[in-house]
């Protein structure tokens, strides 16, 4: 008998039983959180961590029970409830670092270590005020003391841009922000709640969306940014579509039964509206015979916190953290009681199986034609499961050495181990003292080397080194992220040998988890910012690329070091570099003394500035030779510059009147696009990629037309920039346009390189025959090649094909086609 709590036992059915949602504890929490009543939070999404700032509009009782919080800090915790930070002085961003704002306009990025980064948004609003913000996944939005609005985009601090003027006179009641990637404008648009309507403020206009249901005390939008709840002074809740076509419930909250004000109003993932007070939270659905919706309600001790996550919701409250989520379709299917899928006879075969019942037999033949559907129905619930218990359970119903696709003939097992790798790596990081309550939906939209980033960010090194080694993935972020942390620890008590010890730790690991393949130059220059240039200087030594070795020794200005690494690599346009870089920032008489006193170890560099300054820069070639009292050189140099100096420099005049041409045109692209694209100082080459990169097609068409580029290089350089961009439909469209001057195996061969092998095996048919299969192969596409093969008869080729296939099911498909040629 299981003693395990049946996954549907917790689910609770609205509309009329056909839907279902389900509250899973996630963590218990006794006495490791404040009141949560009397503070300021806000909630990092995908299971991520809460900030919580007391809020000094409430009276707190000093010396009771609880970790206590001085006016101005602000507390980090993991959702499992460990504190992870805390701060002397509040969103969060997409890769969980919190941005803290004051009223002056300076706002800060904190990762989970405590260092950060400080920007402003600019002087002038500093003098005004900030009087509040939202802040969103990719920037922010303030509202001034002017009653102004500025939008911060990204992370880098940039300039602040201002939008449209909303025309009030006093602060909105409540206002809330649509980012860019959820508005249709695809700009950043500003929801105000004033007097009874709601303003709508982009960039462009203020527009007023004419609603009469007002003031509104709460604004929340929907994760896809499709539908808003929004709660009146009344206590109306009323949830309507984001251009307010649409009217889904509206709910007075005074019949739920609570007392007291809302806490919150928040999205449950994009179906269900839920709405809290002290002791209760309420879950809100639509209903197709109600307009008032479906309310579900679910009891807790004191205040409780919720964030908004894309298929749930995440409720913390004083002992508790429970994930409150619609249950998903594949669960419903299985475990709904009286259930008749193919998934649920699957699985209630695999139980009669193990109970050794001749029921299985006749429950698998049943759903034969369905059997694969089942299987991955199975794969997809585990993967929505939290419990290992059910998770190996459902796998199990899948597997071919127990079960499931056993009676599969060509069943492909790529589904079943992605999700049996994915569930272990979730597994690990839910666990309390990790503390990041992933669900497999959120770990998709996520990715894997996301996750290894938060893990580092919390020091997690030796767990995120495992998971990046047991999916395969390069440790170098991990080795890197330690081995900073490694040097910052121990820049206080550097001492005599400390170097020499740090130096050997990091190159043991580096070359022991990363086979050698990491790059020590991001180490050596976290080191040299720390004021440990001894150190940068030991771990240069151990880099092999010079090109990543070199720039960072000029940063630290050891230039004669420099300068030898890059003659020793033997490359010329590496030496050149270092050459134009010394020249510049040294005085004249120490940078030739400098390559004088290299002796033959910088012969090289000393030859090839003299080449350089032959051709392009006479007067440093003069003074070279006057520093080194090369008379003979000084004489055949003056001979030289007098016999050219008839040349009427024809060629050198053509060149100038073509980059004056090309200049202007530059100036007039980037006054069309109000300077917000750069295109001044490009090659011609390199304005066609940012024209087509920003979709100017005609641009950048003139331009080759203009400067008469040749088809081949003009097809090269839109191939690179539409992959560049991932706009697979824009490249087809222009494969298509017109028979390819550079053939299509160029597109197969680029889009290989880059990554994309599904996309490269579309180009494959447009290639010459005898070539397909082998290009097939690279796109490792085995079976199109096998057909190839096939249509051409070619039996020596596929016996190839069947000795260099990369697994047993793709041979056996092989072997299939093979069979049947004649």
């Amino acid at each position: 008998m299981d003693t395990v709590q049946h996954p549907s036992a917790t689910w609770e059915a609205v509309s009329n039983g056909i839907v279902f949602y389900r509250r899973q504890q996630l963590y218990t929490l006794p006495g490791k959180l404040p009141n949560i009543a009397d503070y300021l939070i806000a909630g990092c999404k995908n299971g991520g961590p809460i900030a919580l700032m007391r809020d000094t509009s409430k009276l707190v009782a000093l010396g009771r029970g609880g970790p206590a919080f001085t006016k101005s800090q602000i507390q980090v915790y993991s959702p499992a409830g460990e504190g992870l930070l805390l701060f002397s002085r509040f969103g969060w961003t997409f890769d969980e670092r919190l941005v803290v704002l004051n009223e002056e306009g300076v706002y800060r990025l904190y990762d989970l270590q405590g260092d950060y980064q400080q920007f402003s948004v600019g002087s002038e609003e500093a003098e005004l005020g900030i009087i509040d913000a939202r802040i969103h996944e990719n920037g922010l939005v303030a509202l001034t003391g002017s009653l102004t609005l500025l939008e911060v985009k990204d992370w880098e601090g940039g300039r602040p841009l201002a939008l449209a003027n909303p025309g009030i006179s006093e602060p909105p009641h409540s206002w809330a922000v649509i980012p860019p990637d959820q508005s249709i404008s695809r700009h950043v648009e500003v929801l105000l709640s004033v007097d009874a309507t709601i303003l709508t403020v982009d960039n462009l206009e203020s527009t007023d969306q004419r609603v009469a249901r007002g003031p509104f005390l709460r604004v929340s939008l929907s994760p896809n940014g499709k539908f808003l709840a929004l709660l009146t002074s009344a206590g109306l809740l009323w949830v309507v579509s984001s251009d307010f076509q649409r009217e889904l419930v509206v709910l007075d909250t005074a019949t739920v039964g609570a007392e007291g004000p809302v806490n919150q109003v928040e999205w449950c993932g994009n179906d269900a509206v839920l709405v809290t007070w002290n002791d209760l939270a309420s879950l809100i659905l639509p209903s197709r015979d109600n307009i008032a919706g479906e309310t579900l309600r679910y009891l807790y001790f004191g205040a409780t916190f919720v964030v908004t996550e894309t298929d749930g919701a995440r409720v913390m409250g004083q002992d508790v953290c429970d994930f409150i989520q619609k249950v998903p379709v594949s669960s419903v299917s299985i475990f709904r009681p009286g259930s008749t899928s193919s998934s649920a006879i699957l699985f209630a075969a695999w139980e009669s199986f193990v109970q050794r019942s001749p029921k299985a037999d006749e429950n698998i033949r049943s759903i034969r034609s369905d059997l694969a559907a089942a299987v991955n129905e199975c794969i997809d619930a585990a993967g929505h499961e939290w419990d290992p218990h059910w998770q190996r359970k459902l796998l199990s119903a899948s597997t071919a050495a127990k079960f499931g696709w056993g009676f599969l003939d060509l069943y492909n097992p790529t589904d079943f181990i992605a999700m049996g790798q994915a569930l272990k790596v979730l597994n690990a990081v839910r666990f309390y003292e990790i503390g990041i309550p992933l669900t497999y939906s959120q770990y998709q939209y996520v990715s894997p080397a996301h996750l290894i980033n938060r893990l580092t960010s919390r020091n997690l090194h030796l767990l995120a080194i495992r998971v990046s080694s047991f999916l395969s993935l390069k440790p170098d972020v991990v080795l890197k992220h330690w081995a900073s942390v490694k040097i910052a620890r121990s820049k206080s008590s550097a001492v005599d040998g400390e170097d020499d010890e740090v130096c050997r730790l990091i190159v043991d690991k580096f070359e022991k988890l990363g086979g050698g393949e990491v790059s020590y130059a991001d180490i050596a220059r976290r080191a040299w910012e720390v004021g440990r240039t001894g150190l940068a200087t030991k771990l240069l030594d151990h880099e092999t690329r010079a090109s990543d070795q070199v720039p960072l020794l000029l940063t630290m200005k050891e230039d004669n070091l420099a300068l030898v690494k890059a003659v020793d690599s033997g490359d010329t346009d590496l030496v050149y570099h270092v050459l134009l870089h010394l020249y510049k920032r040294l005085p004249l008489g120490s940078f030739f003394k400098l390559i004088e006193d290299g002796g033959d170890q910088l012969a090289p560099a000393s030859k090839l500035l003299q080449v350089y300054a032959r051709e392009l820069n006479r007067e440093m070639l003069r003074d070279f030779y006057y520093s080194d009292d090369r008379r003979v050189e000084s004489a055949t140099l003056a001979l030289d510059e007098a016999a050219q100096m008839t040349d009427p420099h024809a060629v050198m005049t053509a060149m100038m009147n073509e980059s004056v041409r090309l200049l202007a045109l530059q100036q007039q692209y980037e006054k069309d696009s109000d300077g917000k694209i750069k295109f001044f100082g490009q090659s011609v080459s390199e304005t066609i990629r940012t024209c087509i990169s920003n979709n100017m097609s005609k641009k950048a068409d003139r331009v080759k037309s203009e400067f008469k580029v040749p088809d081949k290089r003009f097809w090269y350089l839109k191939l690179h920039a539409l992959t560049a961009m991932r706009d697979f439909d824009a490249l087809d469209a222009f494969a298509r346009s017109k028979r390819s001057p550079i053939g299509y195996e160029a597109f197969v061969r680029h889009l290989v390189e880059t990554g994309h092998l599904k996309q490269a095996a579309l180009y494959v048919m447009r290639c010459d025959g005898p070539k397909r299969v082998g290009l097939y192969v690279l796109c490792e596409d085995w079976r199109a090649a096998g057909r190839e093969c096939k249509e051409r008869g070619d039996k020596k080729g596929m016996e190839q094909l069947r000795k260099s296939c990369p697994n047993s099911l793709i041979a056996r498909e092989l072997d299939q086609l093979m069979a049947s040629m004649k």
